[in-house]
């Protein structure tokens, strides 16, 4: 068994096709599938089902693909802290981030770290909440930004607390109040709220339980400004993270409003896998994520 066939079935199970595992890897397809072919005569099972139109894992390949990760990831690991060790700062960082947040913070975050560490690769993955914390678990990411609460297998760092807002629609019966508003009075509101899989929208669903009561959701979107805009033209109120909060930019802007005594927050980390040794690099992206998010939206 050879490094590289770990890579290849890896590959193909990505792509589910050989074609574009050929591509992506820049081999020839016969080629590929000729190693394959020797692998799993040399192991004894089938790690794939090949039809016509399609290229499913078996369940031997399952097995193999999650244990071949694990040893890349492990190889990866070694020529960091190798790397580490000699004082070299060329790399690699793969770094998980939620799409909605990480337009908000990434502007702010990349520039820094670039001046600072310019011949480390920043490698964006955005996905959902969950999508990242398999990513994060299995090590295919270094580090994920994500909100608490996040996997058990996982090990963090806190960034920042973030307070949470109201937005409710221009004309509201609520858009004047000018005491904070309690979570029980919006129980025969509608609600915009994020669809599922998108780690806000739980924290949504978490903070009308503690109002009592379970939210009428008339809409549901991917986008946070989906659900700003959707809440401005009267389709129901939101809540939203306090640097999320449009500036009067956009015809479509709602009324924000400050929630409850104390203030409900979010919490944002720098997630890993729990056990993963933590590159200088890494060590440096938290440290500029924690200061520069500190400067920008700290109270």
């Amino acid at each position: 068994m050879e490094f590289r066939q770990l890579q290849y079935v890896i590959q193909i199970a990505k792509e589910k096709n050989f074609s574009r595992a050929a591509e992506k890897l820049h081999i020839a397809q016969p080629s590929l599938s000729q190693q394959l072919s020797k692998l799993e005569k040399e192991i004894g099972v089938l790690l794939f089902r090949r039809t016509t139109n399609s290229v499913e894992l078996t369940h031997a390949g399952s097995v193999f693909v999650d244990k071949a990760q694990t040893i890349l990831d492990s190889i990866e690991q070694l020529k960091q802290e190798l790397d580490d060790l000699s004082h070299m700062r060329k790399g690699k960082l793969v770094v998980g981030c939620l799409p909605m947040t990480g337009s908000h913070v990434l502007p702010l975050i990349l520039p820094v770290f670039a001046k600072k560490y310019p011949d480390i690769e920043i490698v964006l993955v955005e996905d959902t909440s969950s999508r990242l914390e398999q990513l994060t678990a299995s090590g295919q990411t270094d580090l994920s930004l994500l909100s608490l609460p996040v996997d058990p297998s996982l090990s963090y760092e806190t960034i920042i607390e973030e307070e949470i807002m109201l937005a409710v629609p221009p004309g509201h019966r609520l858009a004047d109040r000018g005491t904070p508003v309690r979570l029980r009075e919006l129980a025969d509101e509608p609600f915009v709220v994020l669809k599922q899989g998108q780690g806000f929208r739980q924290i949504t669903l978490d903070l009308c339980q503690q109002g009592g009561f379970e939210p009428r959701i008339v809409f549901e979107s991917t986008n946070i400004e989906t659900v700003q805009s959707l809440v401005a033209t009267g389709m129901g109120i939101a809540f939203v993270p306090k640097m999320m909060t449009r500036v009067k930019w956009s015809d479509y802007t709602p009324v924000y409003l400050t929630l409850g005594n104390p203030a409900p927050s979010r919490t944002l980390v720098m997630a890993s896998r729990k056990g993963r040794y933590l590159s200088k690099a890494s060590e440096a992206f938290i440290y500029t994520m924690k200061t520069t998010l500190e400067e920008h939206f700290g109270s």
